[in-house]
């Protein structure tokens, strides 16, 4: 997982470098280009998959698409000396759903260690989920192409992701022993809600790369998903798609 973004960062480098390059050769006064008539603000929407790293053999996620959905309002503000470049700023939320396979997680133990508890033999939910919700502020260094019309031109950003925890909880549904049979129904769901073992710090680097208003983009959690000393040191992986005007 680590190489896919290392891999995507390293592309974006290199397209922010050759591009410099380029301009220096053509020696381009980007700096008298209008884009008064280029939005300043715009939505930034994200949707695709998410992992942990460093999982131990008792963390089995699975299951289930685990995923993430994330939508920001951002602000782009173009560099004066070379409108190519902009710095995007913003804050919206983060949400990210990691689904496990015959496993629970009691996210309102008492212990002091967040329990993931092997449940292949017992009573169990088909379907169990931990949804962690940020409020994050992203901030991108970006490229464009063409400037002047972003929804034809090639783009690329590499920034980092702040976030504080708003909300963290496990939902479970379809309750079945363990041949798999439905005890209340395939409708039943049942939810729990606490913050204790969850960071309340999300920090992540990001990458995207695309053109017009799609891109690829990545994020990989520089600090641990779970509070220092109350479970292993794991950090999520994202890779998915962004819908942006800019």
């Amino acid at each position: 997982m680590k190489k896919i973004l290392l891999l995507l960062l390293a592309f974006t480098g290199t397209l922010l470098a050759t591009a410099q390059k380029t301009e220096n050769k053509k020696k381009t006064d980007w700096s008298k280009i209008d884009l008064s008539d280029r939005p300043a603000d715009h939505l930034m929407i994200q949707y695709g998959g998410d992992s942990w790293t460093n999982r131990p053999d008792s963390v089995r996620t699975g299951n289930g698409f685990s995923r993430h959905f994330n939508i920001y309002f951002m602000v782009d503000r173009p560099f004066k000396s070379n409108k190519k470049m902009s710095i995007g700023l913003g804050a919206g939320i983060g949400a990210s759903n990691i689904f496990f396979k015959n496993t629970k997680v009691d996210i309102k133990s008492p212990t002091t260690r967040l329990p993931f508890t092997n449940v292949d033999s017992t009573n169990h939910f088909d379907k169990f989920k931990l949804t962690s919700i940020y409020l994050e502020i992203p901030l991108e260094l970006r490229y464009y192409s063409n400037p002047e019309n972003p929804a034809k031109s090639w783009k690329a950003a590499v920034g980092l992701k702040l976030g504080t925890l708003l909300k963290s909880y496990t939902k479970g549904k379809n309750y079945v022993n363990k041949n798999g049979q439905s005890l209340y129904g395939t409708s039943y769901v049942e939810k729990s809600s606490s913050k204790r073992f969850i960071n309340g710090t999300m920090l992540a680097a990001t990458a995207r790369v695309g053109y017009g208003i799609f891109s690829i983009d990545a994020g990989y959690q520089l600090n641990s998903v779970l509070k220092d000393g109350t479970g292993p040191v794991m950090r999520k992986f994202s890779i998915g798609v962004t819908i942006s005007g800019l």
